[in-house]
């Protein structure tokens, strides 16, 4: 009987020890950076650290993984989340969903960190103009210099951007345009828009394709085109919209301490030299392939309410 007692209390005991391993070997993480190459990067580099965890990404557009994360908050499913954009983080810490995490061995500088904690930035994502040069020559338009220039009929049926309501970088650019040249050129600049997209990037993806003449889109977007050998060329207008991207941890994650590595990584200069080659100006120093002071980037004049840009627009523009 005792032994019989032993040896069942010996087999509980190893079942739950390995339904805690298995637990503690999972990473979930949700994400708006669409480029699969990066997530690979950074997933194979995190793994050479932390081989016993499997790392799981939920990559959507910035709208859906921020109501996503809202949405699971009685029964969260992501451990953290990252690259997504300052609008997102503040969202997600209105709405309670995020705890306070400092990395460990993080070098970036604390400019870059949320003041009360919650949240860092890891790099700052650039918008610019995807001009694909052969059917600007083919349609003899002059290479844009300004945004001013976009709203000029001439460039009429030649851009497509992401739709605010859809794309953080939607979001990013149509509130610093309305920031700086208010509704009336926003009104100008929609006669002149083939499509609005659902996802950031695409843009530059229907430049590289030919699809567009001018995509409105961000910079990894347009130098992934010129990477592939296509005909686009990268354009900064007379100010760049910009905004900074990030990560944090997930309040009642179920595998909290693994996304603390998670963000302990990303917010270590090991991480960032991983994802710098695939973001335009990384927040850890001494890597990047753009150089900002070259750049005049736009600083907001007025406060931003995104979710209130976001359905004033939407009434002016969807359909």
């Amino acid at each position: 009987m005792k032994k019989t007692a032993f040896l069942t209390a010996l087999a509980c005991a190893s079942t739950l020890m390995l339904v805690g391993g298995a637990a503690a070997g999972e990473l979930l993480v949700y994400t708006a950076a669409d480029d699969g190459k990066l997530h690979a990067a950074l997933a194979a580099a995190f793994n050479k650290k932390h081989p016993d965890i499997h790392v799981k990404q939920v990559i959507l557009s910035t709208g859906p993984i921020t109501e996503k994360t809202i949405a699971e908050k009685a029964n969260p499913q992501a451990d953290a989340v990252y690259g997504v954009n300052s609008f997102a983080l503040d969202q997600l810490k209105n709405a309670g969903v995020i705890e306070p995490y400092a990395p460990k061995g993080t070098k970036i500088p604390k400019k870059f960190m949320d003041a009360d904690g919650f949240y860092s930035f890891h790099w700052m994502t650039l918008m610019v103009a995807a001009i694909n040069t052969q059917l600007m020559e083919q349609k003899k338009k002059p290479i844009p210099k300004t945004w001013q220039e976009l709203a000029s009929p001439a460039y009429k049926g030649l851009i497509t951007i992401a739709a605010p309501t859809k794309s953080g970088t939607g979001v990013t650019i149509f509130t610093t345009l309305k920031d700086a040249f208010g509704w009336d050129y926003i009104d100008r600049l929609h006669q002149n828009i083939f499509q609005y997209n659902s996802s950031g990037s695409a843009a530059g993806r229907q430049a590289g394709a030919g699809e567009t003449a001018i995509g409105l889109t961000y910079d990894t977007a347009v130098i992934n085109q010129i990477s592939a050998g296509l005909p686009v060329k990268m354009v900064f207008l007379e100010m760049t919209p910009n905004v900074k991207e990030g990560g944090a941890l997930v309040l009642g994650a179920p595998h909290a301490e693994n996304g603390k590595k998670w963000l302990d990584f990303m917010g270590s200069p090991e991480g960032a030299a991983v994802y710098a080659p695939f973001v335009g100006a990384p927040t850890t120093p001494g890597l990047g392939s753009i150089d900002v002071s070259k750049i005049e980037l736009w600083e907001y004049k007025a406060p931003v309410d995104a979710n209130a840009f976001k359905r004033e627009w939407a009434q002016k523009y969807e359909k």
